[in-house]
């Protein structure tokens, strides 16, 4: 059910895509995902099984001409991350579809430090493209400067550097998804539930109060999934809003635990009505929290409707169980595979455009993946 649901999501994709192909490219009004010092020593690389599709066509139709000679090299942010682990490992499988070499894919350990020194060791090493996931998006620039001045095609993935960074250079592109569109979505997916659910507003006060946990600070996609899922509220005109606490919890399950505690040792289960997460890790931790009081552990008189973002397998498991409200999908797959057409398709000679790498570009720039609302109806589409 899993490659059917995806497969409907890609063709929503390229649906969505060819009818809003207008986008500044902006770091303000535009997403992706962001987060810096000593250098040590990277993570041993992946690898994929030996490619399969000698002619290096991919099932896309994306034909790669010379594909034993595209060698790219990977740079991801930290693989603890979740979503960014489905990102890689299907970065892999499009290298295989493609009939190229696996690409060589690092641990950056959250280090600024160690992806810059990574991105020098694949230069040394004479990689034909880049593809990087940034730790630090003020980083971007020095990346693309270094890329420039060796005619490297370079791609950046769920984390976007600057406008200006990235018009300084014909050659870098950008992979991901419109943070905006998960926040609206996460927001609708509360509203919903307290539609339906008027039991919710526990104070009967026509407001929906809520904590919120979110991403690191700064960070394009943490901002933008906080403001839009209010305003997915507020501009609803059905509920009003009270904001009771909010705080980062750098998009660590752990560390949404923790601060999950302290918003419930603040306020008590007995005012919190809502909890928005800026993805699921953050809202599983959060539901560690509640289950330790008692809540969303199956009883519906004692449950707090918690909703996060990515529909990660352990999230889409969590609603299985009734314990999470919702979430929205993070298309990985098409992320992955989006980001290894325009590194292979570059690094190959060609002109990168919607007919080369199969997706929409924007701007000569930006590939844009569109998210989907996971909820209880749908959820099992993409488990």
């Amino acid at each position: 059910m899993m490659k059917k649901a995806l497969s409907l999501a890609f063709a929503s994709l390229m649906v969505m895509s060819l009818a809003a192909c207008s986008s500044s490219g902006g770091t303000a009004s535009t997403p992706a995902e962001s987060t810096p010092a000593a250098s040590t020593p990277a993570a041993p690389a992946e690898s994929a099984p030996a490619a399969s599709t000698p002619s290096g066509e991919a099932a896309g139709g994306v034909q790669i001409n010379a594909p034993d000679d595209v060698s790219i090299g990977v740079c991801i942010y930290k693989f603890d991350d979740t979503f960014m682990t489905g990102v890689r490992n299907n970065m892999l499988l499009a290298a295989e579809a493609l009939g190229i070499p696996a690409p060589e894919i690092v641990d950056s350990q959250n280090k600024q430090a160690t992806q810059n020194d990574q991105v020098d060791t694949y230069i040394t090493k004479g990689v034909t493209a880049l593809a990087v996931n940034p730790v630090d998006l003020t980083a971007a620039g020095p990346i693309i400067d270094k890329a420039m001045t060796e005619g490297l095609p370079i791609v950046f993935l769920n984390r976007q550097p600057s406008e200006e960074d990235m018009n300084k250079y014909d050659k870098a592109w950008y992979v991901g998804a419109r943070a905006e569109e998960s926040g609206t979505m996460s927001g609708e997916i509360i509203l919903d539930y307290f539609k339906a659910h008027p039991e919710a507003d526990k104070n009967g006060d026509g407001k929906i109060q809520y904590v919120m946990l979110q991403g690191e600070p700064g960070h394009q996609d943490a901002t933008l999934r906080s403001q839009y899922c209010i305003e997915a509220v507020t501009n609803d005109g059905t509920f009003g809003v009270e904001e009771l606490a909010a705080d980062t919890a750098m998009w660590d399950k752990v560390k949404a635990t923790d601060l999950m505690k302290t918003f419930i040792a603040s306020h008590g289960t007995d005012k919190i009505e809502a909890v928005f997460a800026n993805n699921d890790d953050m809202a599983l931790g959060a539901i560690e929290a509640l289950k330790a009081e008692g809540y969303n552990t199956g009883d519906p008189e004692k449950f707090i409707p918690v909703v996060g973002v990515d529909a990660t397998a352990p999230a889409l498991e969590s609603m299985s169980k009734g314990e999470l409200l919702g979430t929205v999908l993070n298309d990985g797959e098409n992320q992955g595979k989006a980001s290894i057409n325009i590194a292979a398709v570059a690094a190959d000679g060609q002109e990168v455009t919607s007919e080369t790498i199969g997706y929409e570009v924007t701007d000569g720039k930006y590939v844009w993946i569109p998210y989907v609302k996971v909820t209880v109806d749908n959820y099992q589409d993409f488990m």
